[in-house]
């Protein structure tokens, strides 16, 4: 029996936990922003919505994020601006009792206080327009990048007209970056305004698929877990995280098949069972779908130089 999603006879040993309320984003003192930091783990890296737009920079580790509909890679400098009621988490590669110290700079921004702001002074306006297009969530390299890593530093490191001139300057460098330094992250616009026992379901449901990925990962397990009936679950996970659950289980095993193509030199049969998989035909299916290639066509395209 092969070992994708199942909706019956769970193996698993799931785990629970209960992660605090939705975070209540309160600005920093004199300021229109709140600006930290944060390790990982840690009470604020968990799957949540708030009404503030998000700079958000991985300073450290890789992982897994989840941006509104979007679930992929991240490393080392993953630079993300998050639209307003957007969910996101992103959750590292952890050895037990591994702490990333200050993995985290973040900037949080209520676009009221930006449309307020642009009554006054028509300049701002430019902002208003950038935190509507970031409903998909927006990823940023290259050069736009680096300099808005150091404006967004300096917010951290400045008081008074200075902490807002570069408040101004990085919001400025993510709306004029040319369109090799920037990319949507989701397939469409996904804002949820869920209460905190759904961010709380959905989290718990997200960590019992990533705890248990390279096992049996079941639809009633998960179910169980948070109270709901499979079906009642099924729908809430689509409505509310922005993709099935099932195309979730999917889009993450194929996600960590992909990372052991490239870094290792594991057979392909090898790496189907290490990803959960039991059937090297549905493997080789599963990942077409989301890649548009097999595993080994991928490993050669990874492999072939660039240029």
């Amino acid at each position: 029996m092969d070992s994708p999603v199942s909706e019956e006879g769970a193996s698993a040993s799931p785990f629970q936990r209960r992660p605090p309320a939705p975070e209540v984003v309160i600005p920093d003192v004199d300021s229109m922003v709140r600006w930290h930091q944060h390790d990982f783990p840690h009470p604020l890296a968990r799957w949540h919505t708030h009404p503030e737009v998000e700079v958000h920079h991985i300073r450290a580790s890789s992982g897994i994020a989840f941006v509104g509909d979007y679930v992929g890679r991240f490393d080392p400098g993953h630079f993300v601006l998050v639209g307003s009621h957007v969910p996101h988490n992103w959750i590292s590669d952890l050895v037990e009792g591994e702490v990333i110290a200050t993995r985290d700079t973040v900037l949080q921004l209520h676009p009221d206080r930006i449309q307020a702001l642009a009554a006054v002074a028509p300049e701002a306006q430019e902002a208003v327009s950038l935190f509507v297009a970031a409903a998909r969530g927006m990823t940023y390299t290259g050069r736009t990048r680096d300099r808005a890593i150091a404006h967004l530093d300096a917010v951290g490191a400045t008081r008074g007209i200075e902490r807002f001139a570069h408040v101004l300057s990085l919001l400025a460098l993510l709306a004029r970056a040319p369109e090799g330094d920037r990319s949507y992250l989701g397939r469409r616009r996904t804002t949820v305004r869920s209460d905190a026992a759904a961010q709380r379901k959905v989290d718990e449901v997200l960590d019992y698929i990533t705890t248990n990925l390279s096992d049996q990962v079941s639809l009633t397990a998960a179910a169980e877990l948070v109270g709901m009936s499979p079906s009642a679950l099924s729908r809430f996970f689509t409505r509310t995280a922005g993709r099935g659950f099932v195309e979730t289980v999917r889009r993450l095993r194929v996600i960590e098949a992909c990372r052991r193509l490239d870094e290792t030199t594991a057979r392909v049969s090898d790496i189907c069972f290490e990803v959960g998989y039991e059937n090297l035909s549905n493997f080789n299916r599963q990942f077409r779908i989301e890649t548009g290639m097999t595993p080994r066509e991928y490993r050669v395209r990874a492999a072939a130089p660039h240029g």
